[in-house]
Order: C-alpha cells, then sequence, then structure tokens
C-alpha cells in the first residue's frame, strides 16, 4: 500500500474552480499510482470524494462546481491495486473567488500574402483568455532566429497585417497573449512565407496603338498590364465600338495570347475606338482605357509603320537603355516642347543606351522606324519614365560556383509567381543551349556559361517580368573573362598550396634531408617520393615520413653518393587537390650538395676523438707580438698536443694547458725568417687531428699589415735627436720593420731616401736624418703608417724660432785644463737661451753635489762660472756643463788633469775651445 501524498496546494484559482497540486508519495511502491480527492466545506466536519467515478493518474487536478464565497479545505488519497493510503495533510482554507491568471499561448499561426511589402498573420485564441488585453506579433527572417516586434500596442482581435517587409524575403511569425497579469508563454512558431503581392486579377492593358489599315480591317497592338496580379497573363478580350455609339461589341470570345490583332469587318471611313482586357488564373482585370479614335481609311504612304510597345530598363541615376532596333529614338522633358534626337542614323544594334540625363528629372521618349523612303510616323509618346535608380536596386554579379562552373548571377526580390528572368547578350534573347544554360530557383537566376571562351565576350542583360522594370546588364571584357577562368580552372583542378616547395639540408653526420611543407593535408592525403622518374618507398637507404597535421612531408637518406645525382620530385593528393615540387641536382648543384654531405660525415668522425674546434688561427698581440691560435676538444689526459714547422718539432717554454681548450704560439718581433708551415697535431687512441697554417705570401702581409695597426695607435711623438751629421727624427714604436709600409713627408711632399735625407729604423723606432740642415729644412715634418686600411700619422714642425732661442754656449771654456793640486780652478762660461737655459754641471757624467769645494754661480742668467776650491788628485776627470730650455741646449766637455806640487807638469797640446753637442728638445715641437 502506498504512503500518502505531500505538499497538497491549490496553484490556480478562480470563481468555481480550484487547480489542486500534490507531490507523489514517498514509497510509493512499484505499483502504478491513483489519487482520489476529497473536499470539505470548512466547519462542517464531512468529506466528499470529488472523483469517486474516476480515478486520477497526475498529480494536478481541477475541481469544479464549488459554493461562490465558501471557504474549503482538501486532502489527496493514493492507492493501487493493494488498497487505499491514509489521507493527506488537510490543505488551509481555500475561498473560490475571482482570480485573473497569466493567459495560455495562442492557438495556431497561419500567414498568407498580402502585398509586396506586407503579410496577413491570423491565429486561434487562447484556450485561457480571461480578462485579455491582446496579442503581440513578432517576426523575424527565416534561418536567423532574430525576432522582432511587428506592433508596439496590443491588438484586441486575432488578425494582423504586418507592414514594411522586404519584398522577396522569406519570414516566420509568432503571437503572445496579454493581460494584466502579464504575458504568455510564445505560440508555435508559422510556416515561413516569402513576401510577395497575392493572387490578383491583373491591371488593364494600356498603350493601344494602330498599326495599319487597308480600309476594311485595322491591326491594332498594345502593351502588358503593369502588373500581372501575381500568375502569369492567360490572354487579351478585345471591344470594340463605333464613335459615338453606346453598346460595346466583343471581339474575340476566347482570349488571345499575343498582344497584336487584326480586327476584321470594319467600314471604311468610320471612326471606331477599342478597349481591352487581360486575363489570369483569378479571372478577367478591369479593361483599359478606350482608344483614340482610329478612322478607317487605308495607309497608302510609302514610309513605315509607327512602332509600338516601347519599353525602357536598366533605368539609373543618369542613364536608361531602350531595346530598339533600327530606329531613330527622340526624347524630351515631360514638360518641354522640343523633341530631341538621340541617334542620327538608325540604331545597328537591338538596343541603345541614353545617357546624359539628369538625375530625378522626368523624360518620355518615341521612336521612328527608318526604311528607305526615310524615317516613318513617330510611335505613340511613352509614358513618363523618372530617371532615377530604384532604392536597393541590385546588378549583375559575375562569378565561379563550388564545381567551378563561370555564371553570371541577378537576385530580385521583388519577383511574383508570374515573373520570369529574361538572359540576352547585346539585348537579344539568349537561345543557344550548347553554349550557355540558365537556371532559375526561385528569386536567384544564373546564366552558366558551358565552354567558356573569347566568343563569349560582350555585354549580358537581364530583365524581370512582372516587376515595376527591374533589370540589369554586365559587360564580360577580355580582362575579366580571364579571371574568371583562372579562378573555375583552380576550382576544377584545385592545388595544394604549399608552404615551401622541396628543398635539401645536410646534417652534421652527411646525412641529406629532402623536405617540403603543405599548408594542409586532410588525414586522407596521399604522397610520393621519385627520384628519376622511378618511386621509392620507405627503407633503410630511404628513410620517408609525413606529419598531416603539420603538412611536412621529408626523407632521409643517411649516405649521400655519387650515384645520387639526377631530379627528385614529391607528388601529394589530397581528395581532388594536387600538387606537385621537383628538385633539380644534377652538374655543379649535385656536386655541391655531395661535397657538403661528404664534408659533413668526415667533419662527425673526426669529432669522434680529439679534434680542433677552431682551426690555427693567428692575431696580434698588444706587444706587436704574432700569436697563433686554436682551440681544442674533446681531448683526455693521455692526449698528445705537438707544435711543429716545416715538420720540425717546435720547442716552447711551456706545454700547452689541453684542459684550457686554448693553444697558443708567440711569434716576436715577426720577419721573413718566421717563413714556414706550422702545424698543431693532436693525437691519442681514439684517432688523431691535424691543422696547418702557412706563414708566407699574402698571409705575411697581413700579418704586418696588422702590426702596422697596433704600432700606428701606440707610435710615440715625433723626437728630435741633434748628431754630428745634422738633425734625426725619431718615431718609437713596439716594433719596427722594413716590411711596414710607411712614409715621411715635408711640407706635404713625400721624402725619398737620398745623401740628404736618409730614411731609417731599428726595431724600436723610425727615423728620418737630416744631414747638414739648411733653411730650406725649415718646415713640417710627417711620419705616415699604413695598415692597409687606415693611415696613423705623426707630425713635427722644424722653424728657424727653436733654433734661434734654445740653449747655447757662447764661448770661454777650453777643451783641456791642466792645474796643480792646491790650486784653485775657476771655470768661467757666457750662455744664451729665451727663455733662459737651465745650467746643469756634470762630472764623468755624474751630477755634481755643490759644497764648500765645489760652487757654481749665474749671473744675470748669462754668465756661468764652476769654482774647484783646494783641487786634489781626485778631482782630475771630465766635467760636462749643459744648458738647455724646452727647444733644445748644447753641452760642452772640459777634461781637467791635476798633477803634484814638485811633479813635472804634463805634456800637453794648447788648450782650444771645447765643441759644444747638440741636446735636442725633451718634447715635439709645434712650431
Amino acid at each position: 500500500i502506498p504512503g500518502p501524498p505531500t505538499n497538497v496546494q491549490a496553484c490556480e484559482i478562480s470563481r468555481n474552480y480550484v487547480v489542486l497540486s500534490w507531490d507523489p508519495p514517498t514509497p510509493r511502491g512499484k505499483e502504478p499510482l491513483m489519487y482520489f480527492i476529497e473536499k470539505s466545506v470548512v466547519g462542517s466536519g464531512s468529506w466528499q470524494r470529488v472523483n469517486a467515478q474516476t480515478a486520477v493518474r497526475s498529480p494536478r487536478y481541477a475541481v469544479f462546481d464549488l459554493a461562490e464565497g465558501k471557504s474549503y479545505v482538501f486532502r489527496v488519497l493514493s492507492a493501487n491495486k493493494h488498497g487505499l493510503s491514509d489521507p493527506s495533510e488537510i490543505t488551509a482554507p481555500i475561498q473560490a473567488q475571482d482570480t485573473t491568471v497569466v493567459p495560455s499561448a495562442p492557438g495556431r499561426v497561419l500567414a498568407s500574402r498580402n502585398t509586396k511589402t506586407s503579410v496577413v498573420v491570423q491565429w486561434d485564441r487562447p484556450k485561457h483568455e480571461e480578462d485579455l488585453l491582446g496579442y503581440y506579433v513578432d517576426c523575424c527572417v527565416a534561418g536567423t532566429n532574430l525576432w522582432e516586434p511587428c506592433n508596439h500596442k496590443p491588438i484586441g482581435y486575432n488578425r494582423f497585417v504586418v507592414h514594411g517587409l522586404t519584398t522577396g524575403e522569406q519570414y516566420i511569425f509568432r503571437v503572445k497573449a496579454v493581460n494584466a497579469v502579464g504575458t504568455s508563454e510564445n505560440s508555435q512558431e508559422s510556416d515561413a512565407i516569402k513576401v510577395q503581392a497575392a493572387l490578383t486579377v491583373p491591371s488593364h492593358p494600356y498603350g493601344i496603338t494602330l498599326l495599319n489599315c487597308d480600309g476594311h480591317s485595322m491591326t491594332l497592338g498594345w502593351k502588358v498590364p503593369k502588373f500581372s496580379g501575381g500568375s502569369a497573363i492567360l490572354g487579351y478580350y478585345l471591344d470594340k465600338r463605333e464613335a459615338h455609339h453606346k453598346n460595346w461589341h466583343e471581339v474575340n470570345s476566347s482570349p488571345i495570347q499575343e498582344r497584336i490583332i487584326t480586327v476584321e469587318g470594319l467600314t471604311e471611313g468610320s471612326l471606331y475606338e477599342f478597349k481591352i482586357a487581360a486575363v489570369n488564373l483569378a479571372g478577367i482585370g478591369q479593361p483599359s482605357d478606350p482608344s483614340e479614335h482610329f478612322k478607317c481609311e487605308a495607309w497608302t504612304m510609302p514610309e513605315p509603320g509607327p512602332a509600338y510597345d516601347l519599353t525602357f530598363c536598366e533605368v539609373r541615376d543618369t542613364s536608361l537603355v531602350i531595346p530598339v532596333s533600327g530606329y531613330l529614338v527622340d526624347f524630351k522633358e515631360e514638360d518641354s516642347g522640343e523633341w530631341k534626337t538621340v541617334n542620327e542614323a538608325a540604331t545597328p544594334n537591338r538596343y541603345l543606351k541614353v545617357c546624359d540625363l539628369l538625375q530625378g528629372h522626368t523624360y518620355v521618349f518615341r521612336v521612328r522606324a527608318v526604311n528607305a523612303s526615310g524615317p516613318g510616323k513617330p510611335s505613340d509618346t511613352s509614358e513618363p519614365v523618372l530617371v532615377e535608380a530604384r532604392p536597393g536596386t541590385k546588378d549583375i554579379s559575375a562569378g565561379v560556383d563550388e564545381k567551378g562552373n563561370i555564371y553570371l548571377g541577378f537576385d530580385c526580390q521583388e519577383m511574383t509567381d508570374a515573373s520570369q528572368f529574361t538572359w540576352c547578350k547585346s539585348y537579344e534573347d539568349i537561345a543557344d543551349e550548347d553554349r550557355f544554360r540558365v537556371h532559375t530557383e526561385g528569386d536567384h537566376s544564373k546564366l552558366y556559361f558551358k565552354n567558356p571562351e573569347k566568343v563569349d565576350i560582350g555585354t549580358y542583360s537581364v530583365s524581370v517580368s512582372d516587376t515595376d522594370g527591374v533589370s540589369s546588364s554586365f559587360v564580360l571584357d577580355e580582362a575579366e573573362l580571364e579571371r574568371l577562368m583562372i579562378l573555375s580552372n583552380e576550382i576544377k583542378n584545385p592545388t595544394i598550396p604549399l608552404k615551401s616547395e622541396l628543398a635539401y639540408e645536410i646534417f652534421d653526420k652527411g646525412q641529406v634531408r629532402f623536405w617540403l611543407q603543405a599548408e594542409h593535408l586532410s588525414p586522407d592525403a596521399k604522397f610520393r617520393f621519385i627520384i628519376n622518374d622511378r618511386e621509392v618507398s620507405d627503407s633503410e637507404i630511404h628513410r620517408i615520413k609525413c606529419d598531416k597535421s603539420t603538412g611536412l612531408i621529408e626523407m632521409v637518406m643517411d649516405r649521400f653518393t655519387i650515384e645520387n645525382e639526377g631530379t627528385y620530385t614529391v607528388q601529394i593528393q589530397d581528395g581532388k587537390a594536387k600538387s606537385q615540387s621537383s628538385l633539380v641536382l644534377i652538374g655543379d648543384a649535385f656536386r655541391a650538395v655531395l661535397e657538403e654531405a661528404e664534408f659533413q660525415r668526415k667533419e662527425y668522425l673526426r669529432k669522434q676523438g680529439p679534434h680542433f674546434a677552431e682551426y690555427l688561427h693567428w692575431d696580434i698581440t698588444e706587444a706587436c707580438e704574432v700569436r697563433l691560435v686554436c682551440k681544442v676538444a674533446n681531448t683526455k689526459k693521455e692526449t698528445v698536443f705537438k707544435w711543429l714547422k716545416d715538420d720540425v718539432l717546435y720547442e716552447t717554454e711551456t706545454p700547452p694547458n689541453l684542459e684550457k681548450g686554448v693553444c697558443q704560439l708567440l711569434i716576436p718581433k715577426l720577419s721573413k725568417k718566421d717563413h714556414g708551415e706550422y702545424k698543431a697535431t693532436l693525437k691519442d687512441d681514439r684517432g688523431q687531428d691535424v691543422s696547418v697554417l702557412e706563414i708566407a705570401g699574402k698571409v705575411h702581409e697581413d700579418m704586418v699589415l696588422a702590426m702596422s695597426r697596433v704600432c700606428g695607435l701606440s707610435a710615440s711623438p715625433l723626437k728630435i735627436l741633434c748628431t754630428p751629421e745634422g738633425i734625426r727624427l725619431q718615431c718609437f714604436m713596439k716594433y719596427f720593420t722594413e716590411e711596414m709600409k710607411v712614409n715621411w713627408y715635408h711640407k706635404d711632399a713625400k721624402i725619398s731616401s737620398s745623401e740628404h735625407m736618409r730614411i731609417g729604423g731599428s726595431e724600436e723606432m723610425a727615423w728620418l736624418q737630416i744631414c747638414e740642415p739648411t733653411e730650406k729644412d725649415k718646415g713640417k715634418y710627417t711620419f705616415e703608417i699604413f695598415d692597409g686600411k687606415d693611415n696613423h700619422q705623426r707630425s713635427l714642425d722644424l722653424s728657424g724660432q727653436g733654433r734661434r732661442n734654445r740653449g747655447k754656449v757662447i764661448g770661454g771654456l777650453p777643451d783641456v785644463v791642466t792645474i796643480m793640486e792646491g790650486k784653485t780652478l775657476n771655470l768661467t762660461c757666457t750662455v744664451f737661451g729665451n727663455p733662459d737655459p737651465e745650467v746643469v754641471w756634470f762630472k764623468n757624467d755624474r751630477d755634481i753635489e755643490l759644497s764648500g769645494h765645489f760652487s757654481v754661480k749665474v749671473e744675470q742668467a748669462k754668465y756661468v762660472s764652476m769654482t774647484i776650491t783646494g783641487v786634489t788628485s781626485e778631482d782630475s776627470g771630465k766635467y760636462s756643463m749643459s744648458v738647455k730650455n724646452k727647444y733644445g741646449g748644447e753641452k760642452i766637455d772640459v777634461t781637467v788633469s791635476v798633477y803634484k806640487h814638485g811633479e813635472k807638469i804634463p805634456e800637453a797640446s794648447l788648450p782650444q775651445q771645447a765643441k759644444p753637442k747638440l741636446i735636442p728638445a725633451s718634447t715635439s715641437a709645434s712650431e
């Protein structure tokens, strides 16, 4: 037996009924459940079963026939085949009363055609519509799910016309009911409906024109109705009557389909008028207005009769097209009285484009046929044409479909069920089924080219019947046709785009990898590797793989040999798409790959033992020494390193430290004796390696230039040295060799070595010796050293002022002095210099320490004397006096000989004036 239901409550209360709901019992048992509802008037103490005859199987039930104004309580019992449960808990007192609830959703929604921009929507009212305020209608374009409201105030009836829709578009509609409590759920959606006018009878034909008359019959023509009523025109009915007669008489009892008719049995000389009505599936439309009165008399003029049915197409902002051939075309503004002729000769084509019209102005047209006798009667004046592109005007588009077919396409959302697309070339209907195919679906039409060629170049047009003149044209020129054919070929014969064409790379073991990469490959893509027209497959010789997720295809060859010369190709197919890429390795191209692969393989094997990571190379140190350098790798303790010159062991003071990985050999003061072949060798049980560098020829020249750069950057200023021969200019450097490219200049003129000016040098300097200088030798001297790229210069100006103002000894000192022991010796002389020179005395080239024994006096910066008081034998020797300022100076030597009292005076030649020696300036001068 099940348990009692729970949570019994009223979910809807109205004037004479209450809707109860509850939760099923727990446990409910395995058998199907039934429910019985009982009610009781509050205070009565008795219960009445509501559904005694019918069991309820869902946990919701409406209790009717309640007394208005009384309060009720309710309880529910559950039951199965085993028995009846206890009653549920009793609800709170509930009084039936007027209670407004949200209305239920409206029923079926039906949409039907109305006009070109509106639809009629109707729907079934909701089941519960108490106190209904009205309905809201929503719409959306089919397939978008973007709903928009059609009305902003509730409408009180179940029919509504939705305006402002797009002609030719498909819409879906839904409806909601609303009252004071709220809005109902949405109704079910309507079927999609295309917006176009509902089927009606056609409008009346117009433009009735007399085309010919023979005195007993008249031939008439007219224009089709502007609107067909949404269905094809089945034919026309013609009525006639004589002028001033009241009754009309039908001409044809059955509809005629042509828009030209010959009316027989007319009375010559009488006046007739006519009216015409069109018929479609909806019935016969209103007749046209009566024509003008036509007199029945035979036409005898030689000129052609008037044209009729003048139409227009492709009306744009400043132009329109008239489909006529062999006519003169006249036009004027609607309110103007003067006709203008568009063409001086009859149109040779089937159309005439009238250009340079004024946008927004209205024009009328007429045409005149021409034969050998001249222009004929003008046609009736056309209806007024507003020269202005219609809003939403569309043009023909050219494209290629997914199968690669070239087409011209046009869309017309204004078409009706009776509308037809008409495609033309040069405004002549296309009837060549061998070259063209027309496919129309709904409001879309396409003209397909079956086998597009240059003969298809031209002007194409399309018009849509039963519309307000919808038409367009497209000029297919040679460039556009070529573009479309290229696109068509890409679709019909698709290619797989490649990120990279077939290429190769060489690995460090000498392996050669051929690879290419596609933009994208599907899991079903297939490929082939072809070498010299022979397909190769994955093997130990050709290791081939493909990563389709990245589009990478590769083949690795471990050993590339002379037999592998040829053409390498990869062919890919992915569905219909194909691609191919080739790489030609023949002749020089192949040899380059082979040599590189062999080199890399040998390098790999070489590096398995001790080897040179960097082969022998050289540089120049700051001390201007040549340094041979190499880097070693993969060495061990037993590895032996040797230096050799011309295959003879080259001993070094310290053996190289292989653990540091760098070995050096210094060559100081490079000269030609250092020419030769230098080798560095590595060897142990794993193998050996050799690096060779030959110092000779250009290598030697480059080393000298590199040393020249170091020397040029560090060269000293020019120094002056006075020699017995004259003046020597010196430039001190870290190292100098005559192989260096140096030049001396005097006043910017290059000096060549001669007896007067000798050029030379030593390991530490370069010099220029000026012998017996004269006034001509004054001026600027420049020393230049070239390092292969830059010139390094040092300059000095030898001017007269330096020689005039340097320190000098004017006279007074002998070269030899003999004096007896115990006497006082006084050496006196006169000096000169500007600025005043510095005077220094020396004995045996050492400074003299002044004391009571030795004293020096300088008066007025020009009188100099040195006094030795109490001369002894120890005072014998060479005395020198240095007189020097910034411009240089002189040095004089005096030999002093001391003898003892009683000794024989030493024999000596007569004393002579001492000769001074020049002292150069301490620094380079700029004067």
